[in-house]
């Protein structure tokens, strides 16, 4: 089976307020990006990785991909100015022979490979599949600061990466999104509007996204936990 990896990664992560884009933070010995790459060339099926990137952080983030030897499994490409868009360019990269595509947020680098093995077996028999947690908080809909309902947390989940998908039913829905300019804030919705079944995965606490500066402090201590049972970040 052919697989293949899209990391998106090419926010300027404003929330962070950070010098800097939030995945080229420094975290144990390399940058986010960098760790949660890692996690996918560990992955003995993932044959190769589509890294959404700016093109200004290219330079810098394909020496650090020179030196952990993963220039051959990660190639860069142009990102948009929507998610969206850098998913869209990266799959326009993937070879049309791959049979599953699994996308994946540049800033959770604490992704476990059976993670990642998992999504990519339930895609391989039902056409695609999701992580997600369990939602533990009252869930209430709002508008204009009212609340409207109240919504049984039983059916709601907080969704995570990596989400993989049938080559065919991601790039049916990837070009229908652009052609309708239609957003959405992840992969699966696109292929839901299609009416095609999801299938939902446990995810992992751990497997968190950083995206704001309280983030940061667990994030490291992850990272010392990882590094005290000798597994990478």
């Amino acid at each position: 089976m052919n697989v293949a990896a899209i990391i998106a990664a090419a926010g300027v992560g404003t929330r962070m307020k950070s010098p800097g884009p939030k995945q080229f933070i420094p975290l144990g010995d390399g940058s986010v990006l960098i760790h949660t790459l890692a996690k996918f060339a560990d992955c003995r099926r993932v044959l190769s990785a589509r890294v959404s990137l700016r093109v200004a952080d290219m330079p810098v983030f394909r020496q650090e991909l020179e030196q952990r030897g993963l220039s051959n499994f990660a190639h860069l490409v142009a990102g948009g100015a929507h998610r969206q868009e850098s998913v869209y360019n990266a799959f326009r990269a993937i070879d049309p022979g791959t049979d599953i595509v699994v996308v994946h947020d540049g800033v959770r680098p604490f992704v476990e490979v059976a993670m990642i093995e998992s999504v990519i077996d339930a895609a391989a028999e039902k056409g695609s599949a999701i992580l997600a947690l369990p939602c533990i908080d009252t869930v209430k809909q709002v508008e204009r600061q009212r609340v409207v309902a109240t919504l049984p947390r039983e059916k709601i989940v907080m969704v995570q990466t990596p989400q993989a998908f049938r080559y065919e039913i991601l790039r049916e829905a990837l070009e229908k999104a652009r052609g309708d300019n239609y957003y959405a804030s992840d992969e699966s919705c696109l292929v839901e509007r299609l009416g095609y079944p999801v299938t939902v995965l446990l995810g992992s606490e751990r497997n968190i996204k950083i995206t704001k500066p309280s983030d940061l402090p667990l994030a490291q201590f992850f990272v010392r936990q990882s590094s005290r049972h000798g597994v990478g970040g």
